[in-house]
């Protein structure tokens, strides 16, 4: 029997598996188990909680000195990715009601790099650290580069951005509304991304102010992605000409986010994150 954690932020939700010495060789069979939603526990993605220093990639490993728990992030169908922005603060409840980290602000392990935490009044507020637009020169000249069709629909144009992980973000046009989209199906990218990405339909409601949807590689649609929602903000913040550093809010449907662009081309992710139940799986 394992011991499991299970949390959400935001209504994404995960299962954290403690592994402190690194003893634990998850693997994707066990994890799809693990997120089954009929079979299982029922989850968009695994955590593995680990000791930085016990990692197997070296690229990680390297991180220890900063960061004593590595948050070793797997998608629902049992595929490594690079962080998830609400898994981080979840991952962070966690180790803060164990004991296992202290203080206002500490700093987590990822496979894309040291992300810094912040305890505030909400949540957590976490620095997902430097993005970047995939294909700035195209961007900057056409406003997209790449082409997403959600299923029953037609081909629209979307922004790629990079976070550590792969985003397309698509700004819907007039007469498609986020309620009648069907992501029951990933949505096709042309060109395509050699790893897929994570797919964002975002729709105006004001000033600084965005609602989505979003449809995650190796997991479907799932209520809240906390990277997907920076990406979505900085897409419609690049698209609105006006590059500063004011925070965007970015209803999902699992709750409220808040994405604030940070000098030195980072950003930064705060919400809510619950533990919602303990318990031993059969693994």
């Amino acid at each position: 029997m394992t011991r499991f954690t299970k949390g959400h932020g935001t209504e994404n939700d995960f299962v954290l598996v403690p592994d402190l010495e690194g003893s634990l060789e998850l693997t994707p069979a066990q994890v799809q188990r693990i997120a089954d939603r009929h079979a299982g526990l029922g989850a968009d993605g695994v955590i593995r909680v680990v000791r930085t220093a016990h990692a197997t990639d070296d690229l990680v490993r390297a991180q220890a000195d900063e960061a004593e728990w590595f948050m070793d992030y797997r998608n629902a169908d049992g595929s490594l990715a690079q962080m998830c922005g609400n898994g981080t603060r979840v991952f962070a409840e966690y180790l803060r009601r164990e004991g296992l980290a202290f203080g206002s602000t500490f700093a987590i392990a990822t496979r894309a790099g040291v992300k810094t935490v912040r305890v505030v009044e909400d949540g957590y507020a976490v620095d997902l650290g430097p993005w970047r637009l995939v294909d700035e020169e195209g961007a900057r000249r056409d406003g997209f580069d790449v082409m997403v069709k959600p299923r029953h629909g037609k081909p629209v144009p979307a922004l790629s951005l990079d976070l550590g992980n792969p985003h397309a973000v698509v700004m819907l046009p007039e007469g498609i509304t986020l309620e009648n989209l069907d992501l029951g199906e990933a949505p096709q990218l042309h060109p395509e991304a050699a790893d897929g990405a994570n797919v964002e339909f975002v729709r105006a409601v004001g000033a600084g102010h965005i609602a989505m949807r979003v449809h995650e590689r190796g997991v479907g649609e799932t209520r809240s992605c906390g990277t997907g929602a920076a990406a979505a903000a900085l897409a419609t913040r690049f698209w609105s000409g006006v590059e500063d550093d004011s925070p965007w809010t970015v209803d999902v449907p699992g709750g409220r986010l808040t994405v604030t662009p940070l000098p030195g081309q980072r950003v930064e992710l705060a919400g809510p994150a619950a533990l919602v139940a303990d318990g031993d799986f059969p693994l």
